[in-house]
């Protein structure tokens, strides 16, 4: 079973979660796919995606009812789940989140690993998990607050409601609606590969201020020195 599919075209590498008829649903195979996809990209743009009308439901329920209700197997796949989203997180490549239909629990928390997040007007958002007893366990705890704050974090994954793209626009959960998301991925793959990756790392630095500052201004050296030329042609 291939739950992933690669498709490498230009400065672009398209990553599809491909099992539309369990709405992308992730195995523990297709997490292990997912990782490797991301991990062996060479391109500085990464555009992630779910084939048909979902981008990913989340854990796959067969693979947690195969748990058996065994807490060490139930906390090492979180572990592979934390692992994936750390990888497309930590991925030298930008990442980009095209979002149509539904995106939940583990879903989300996976689009909100990239670094940047592009919803269709169809798209949907949810942390469903307290309605059946669970909680999304794929970093979603930890990143969820960074991005909408404490107090609505909690709210959010506390109630299990759904949003619509014009509610995760105003909350925060995505940058921008687009008809296709993908126009948003080939706009960034347009400018200096080296500069993105800088950027993205600076921006994703949690180091204390003085050492963010310092690595941010030997990262605007770097690009000076080797931009030279360009930076004369814009001023002509």
């Amino acid at each position: 079973m291939i739950d992933v599919t690669i498709d490498d075209a230009g400065s672009i590498r398209t990553i599809t979660l491909d099992r539309p008829a369990v709405r992308n649903a992730l195995s523990v195979a297709g997490l292990e796919e997912l990782e490797a996809a991301v991990a062996d990209a060479d391109e500085p743009v990464i555009y992630l995606t779910g084939r048909g009308p979902a981008f990913c439901a989340g854990a796959d329920l067969e693979a947690v009812g195969d748990l058996d209700g065994d807490r060490e197997r139930a906390e090492a796949f979180a572990r592979l789940g934390q692992r994936v989203a750390r990888t497309i997180e930590d991925s030298p490549a930008v990442v980009v989140a095209g979002i149509d239909g539904p995106a939940r629990g583990g879903g989300l928390e996976l689009a909100l690993a990239c670094d940047v997040r592009v919803g269709t007007p169809a798209s949907t958002y949810g942390e469903p998990g307290v309605t059946f007893g669970l909680f999304g366990a794929w970093g979603g705890t930890v990143r969820l607050p960074r991005v909408l704050g404490t107090g609505d974090a909690l709210e959010f994954t506390l109630s299990g409601r759904t949003v619509d793209a014009e509610a995760a626009l105003r909350m925060g959960l995505i940058s921008r609606i687009e008809d296709d998301p993908r126009v948003v991925a080939e706009s960034i793959a347009t400018n200096a590969h080296d500069a993105l990756g800088l950027v993205k790392r600076r921006i994703r630095d949690d180091a204390e201020r003085a050492t963010q500052e310092r690595r941010e201004a030997r990262a605007f050296g770097e690009l000076v020195e080797s931009h030279a030329d360009d930076v004369d042609a814009a001023l002509e």
